[in-house]
């Protein structure tokens, strides 16, 4: 194959989330000597980008999502060593957990890899993360995003003490905050006081990146 034939396959395979056969492309991609880089944005990053606008539009759904997600993540643990060699920038860092009491991650790991195909650098602490963890995960990573993730209502006034935690960390001004999750609405996300919501993985990614611009703009080079 070409490289111009294995970066529309590569493209194809991760819409249709067929994990081996990307993972085979992307190796494939590699043994001609392809800059990783053009194998992330020239094919995985705009596959993923056309899964999110065809579940805006209803084409398709979660389970698509997920498996396009996953067949990008393979691509990715083999990409990321790489990637990392080659200084490849990243466009922010983001650090992920599901909120103390909830044990739920499919919706929070479907969101992580969105994020990683957008070019961020995703640092994901798992399910059941307390306040004091998310402290000392942000005094250790400095992220310029945290994402609270709750799956039940029981759970969402998680999101307060974590909140609270941080403003007594006297890091509340140093990070954008982003809640989300099955039950959580603007309204909720609002009242909590964070600074951004999304409804979905792909509104996640425009969203975080818009606060991040947003961010950057008012503070002096």
């Amino acid at each position: 194959m070409t490289p111009e034939e294995i970066l529309q396959a590569l493209y194809d395979e991760t819409l249709v989330g067929n994990a081996p056969r990307v993972l085979e492309l992307t190796n494939d991609g590699l043994s001609l000597d392809m800059e990783p880089q053009t194998l992330l944005f020239d094919a995985l990053i705009p596959s993923l980008e056309e899964v999110g606008a065809r579940f805006e539009r209803g084409d398709f759904f979660v389970p698509e999502m997920l498996i396009a997600g996953r067949a990008m993540a393979g691509a990715m643990e083999r990409l990321r060593p790489l990637l990392a060699e080659t200084g490849v920038q990243t466009i922010g860092k983001f650090l992920m957990g599901t909120v103390k009491g909830d044990v739920h991650d499919i919706g929070k790991n479907l969101v992580n890899i969105m994020l990683e195909g957008a070019g961020f650098e995703v640092i994901d602490l798992g399910v059941q993360v307390a306040p004091e963890k998310f402290v000392a995960a942000i005094d250790e990573h400095q992220p310029d995003i945290v994402g609270f993730s709750a799956f039940l209502t029981t759970t969402m006034p998680m999101f307060k003490a974590n909140m609270n935690a941080l403003e007594k960390a006297g890091m509340r001004n140093d990070v954008i905050v982003m809640v989300g999750g099955a039950p959580v609405t603007q309204e909720y996300a609002d009242a909590v006081g964070a600074d951004g919501y999304a409804a979905d993985a792909s509104q996640t990614v425009k969203r975080a990146k818009s606060l991040l611009e947003a961010k950057r703009a008012k503070v002096p080079a």
